[in-house]
C-alpha cells in the first residue's frame, strides 16, 4: 500500500515541469442563448423557460467551425440542450449559444427531438452523434419524459438523418448515459456506436448498418467501493454509486480497434476489442475484458489520438493527464499535461483537434452540491497544444508495441 501511495505521489509531481501553457478561448459568469429576439428571451426569463442559474456546459466537440457544447436538462429553465458557438467570428469572449440545429429540435417535450444530452461525437463521415438520455432533473428527483433515443445529424446540411429509440432490454430502471464513442469501419455505412451506461453498469451497442441495439454487462463497468469518495474545489462528497464512464477508442489504423474504459468511481482503468462488442454477449465475451493499471485520479472523459496519446481529465486535481499507448499502462508511464486550479476546477470534457487539446471546465461539484457565484467566472473552454504538452513526458514517445503493453499475444 505505501509502495503505491509514493508512486502516486512521484507520478503527481510530474507537472510541474511538463504543464503545458494554457490559452483561455471562452469564459462565462452564466450562459446565455441566440434567442430570436430580445422579446422572446424576456419573455422566457419571465415564464421561467430560462433560467440563467439552472444552465451548466458539460461537453463539447468541434467540427469545422462550429464548436458543439452541450447543457443538460437538470433542472427548469434550459431552454435547449445541444448548441453551438462559432470558432471563426470575431472575439467574443462568453458568446451566447445558439441552439442546433434548431430551436424545435431542442424543445422539452419534444420527443422526436433533444431532451437532454452530455457529450457528443463528430465521426469522419461529417455526422455529429447525439445521444438523447430523454430526462428532465437530477438524482432522484429525475423524470423519464422520453426515451433514450440515439440521434444523428449531416453536419454538411444541419439536418437529422437518423432517430434510433433503443429497445427495453438496452437499458433498465437505472440508466444514466453520459458518454458515446463511435467507429467508423470501411464505409459511413459500417457504423458502431458505444454508450456507457454509468448507474445502469453497462454498454450498449449500436449497429447503424443492422439499425439494431444490445447491452453488455460486466464487474468491470461496477465502482470501486474504494474510491468513491471525490475532494474538489473545497468540497468533499462521494459518488460511491458511479460505474462506466470515460470511453475512448484507439486510433483506426491499429491492428485490432480497442475500446478503452473506465467507472468514475474507480482509479483504474479496462480495455475490450471492439470485435468482442460488435460480435454481441456471449457465454465467452466476459473473458474478453482485460483489466489495467490504475490512472492518477477520478476521470469522467477521455480521448486518443490517432498518434496513440491518450488524454484524460482528472478531476480532483483540476488537470490533464496523458499515456502514450505504446508504453505498459501504469502510472510511471502517464503524465500531468495542464493544470490549473482556477481555470481547470471539474475539467468535465477533453477533445483533441487538429493538434490542440480542447477542454471545458464548469465547477460541476459546486453548482449540484454548494452553489456558484455568478459574479464570478464559472465556465471556462481552454485550449494548449498537444506536441508542447506532451514534449519531454513520458507520453512523448512509446518504447513497445500496444500487443506487447495491453493484449496477450
Amino acid at each position: 500500500m505505501w509502495t503505491l501511495y509514493i508512486i502516486n505521489i512521484l507520478a503527481l509531481t510530474s507537472y510541474t515541469h511538463a504543464a503545458a501553457n494554457l490559452y483561455g478561448k471562452f469564459a462565462w459568469k452564466s450562459l446565455d442563448y441566440a434567442f430570436p429576439s430580445e422579446y422572446s428571451r424576456t419573455e422566457a426569463l419571465y415564464t421561467g423557460d430560462f433560467i440563467p442559474e439552472n444552465n451548466l456546459p458539460v461537453g463539447i466537440e468541434i467540427w469545422k467551425n462550429k464548436m458543439f457544447i452541450t447543457v443538460p436538462r437538470w433542472d427548469k429553465g434550459v431552454p435547449s440542450t445541444l448548441n453551438y458557438v462559432p470558432l471563426d467570428i470575431a472575439y467574443d469572449e462568453s458568446p451566447k449559444l445558439i441552439p442546433y440545429p434548431n430551436w424545435e429540435t431542442n424543445k422539452e417535450g419534444n420527443c422526436q427531438g433533444l431532451t437532454t444530452t452530455y457529450r457528443v461525437r463528430v465521426d469522419e463521415c461529417d455526422r455529429l452523434w447525439v445521444l438523447d438520455s430523454g430526462t428532465v432533473g437530477i438524482g432522484n428527483l429525475t423524470q423519464q419524459v422520453c426515451p433514450y433515443a440515439l440521434h444523428a445529424f449531416n453536419l454538411k446540411n444541419d439536418r437529422q438523418i437518423l432517430r434510433y429509440q433503443f429497445k427495453d432490454d438496452d437499458v433498465n430502471a437505472n440508466t444514466f448515459i453520459a458518454n458515446i464513442a463511435v467507429e467508423v469501419g470501411h464505409t459511413c455505412d459500417d457504423t458502431w456506436v458505444y454508450a456507457s451506461d454509468e448507474l445502469g453498469y453497462g454498454l450498449l451497442v449500436y449497429d447503424l448498418k443492422e439499425n439494431d441495439s444490445w447491452r453488455f454487462e460486466h464487474g468491470f463497468f461496477h465502482p470501486d467501493p474504494l474510491k468513491g469518495d471525490f475532494n474538489i474545489a473545497g468540497l468533499n462528497f462521494q459518488w460511491e454509486a458511479e460505474g462506466i464512464f470515460g470511453i475512448a477508442l484507439s486510433p483506426r489504423n491499429s491492428i485490432e480497434r480497442l475500446l478503452f474504459f473506465h467507472p468514475l468511481a474507480s482509479h483504474r482503468e479496462f480495455v475490450v476489442p471492439t470485435n468482442v462488442l460488435k460480435a454481441k454477449p456471449d457465454k465467452d465475451s466476459y473473458h474478453k475484458f482485460i483489466a489495467l493499471a490504475e490512472h492518477l485520479g477520478h476521470s469522467t472523459a477521455q480521448t486518443m489520438t490517432e498518434d496513440g496519446i491518450m488524454l484524460f481529465n482528472l478531476v480532483d486535481l483540476n488537470a490533464i493527464g496523458c499515456w502514450n499507448w505504446n508504453d505498459p499502462y501504469d502510472i510511471k508511464h502517464q503524465a500531468i499535461v495542464a493544470k490549473d486550479d482556477i481555470a481547470l476546477v471539474f475539467p468535465s470534457d477533453v477533445r483533441v483537434v487538429d493538434g490542440n487539446v480542447w477542454v471545458m471546465s464548469d465547477r460541476m461539484p459546486v453548482h449540484l452540491i454548494s452553489k456558484l457565484d455568478f459574479n464570478d467566472v464559472n465556465f471556462r473552454v481552454m485550449f494548449f497544444s498537444l506536441h508542447e504538452a506532451v514534449s519531454g513526458t513520458v507520453c512523448q514517445n512509446g518504447k513497445t508495441g500496444i500487443h506487447n503493453a495491453i493484449l496477450p499475444l
